[in-house]
C-alpha cells in the first residue's frame, strides 16, 4: 500500500502543477518571482509542487477573480496566514 506524500512535499513538476490548476507555466514563475508561493527545488533548480502550492495556486486563482491584483493578493494571503497561526494558538492554549 502507498502512502500519499505530506501536503508540504514538492513533488510535481511545474507543467504538471500547472495543468492542475489549469494555469498557464509562465503564471506560476511570476507568482513566483512575486512571492505569492516558493516551490521546493531540486538540487539542480528544478520547481517541484507540493499539494500546499496546488492549494494555494487555487487560492490565487480566487482572488484574481474577485478582482484583486497581485499586490492585492499578496496581503491577502499574508493576513490569512497570520489569521491561521494565531488561531492555532488560541487552541494551544485553550488547551492548557
Amino acid at each position: 500500500m502507498t502512502t500519499a506524500p505530506p501536503p508540504a512535499r514538492g513533488v510535481f513538476a511545474i507543467s504538471v502543477a500547472a495543468e492542475m490548476v489549469s494555469m498557464q507555466v509562465q503564471n506560476l514563475r511570476v507568482y513566483e518571482r512575486r512571492g505569492l508561493l516558493r516551490p521546493d527545488r531540486t538540487g539542480g533548480g528544478t520547481r517541484l509542487y507540493s499539494q500546499d502550492d496546488i492549494d494555494r495556486l487555487h487560492r490565487i486563482r480566487e482572488l484574481l477573480e474577485a478582482g484583486l491584483n497581485l499586490t492585492g493578493i499578496g496581503h491577502v494571503l499574508r493576513l490569512e496566514s497570520e489569521n491561521d497561526a494565531l488561531r492555532a494558538e488560541v487552541r494551544r492554549l485553550r488547551r492548557h
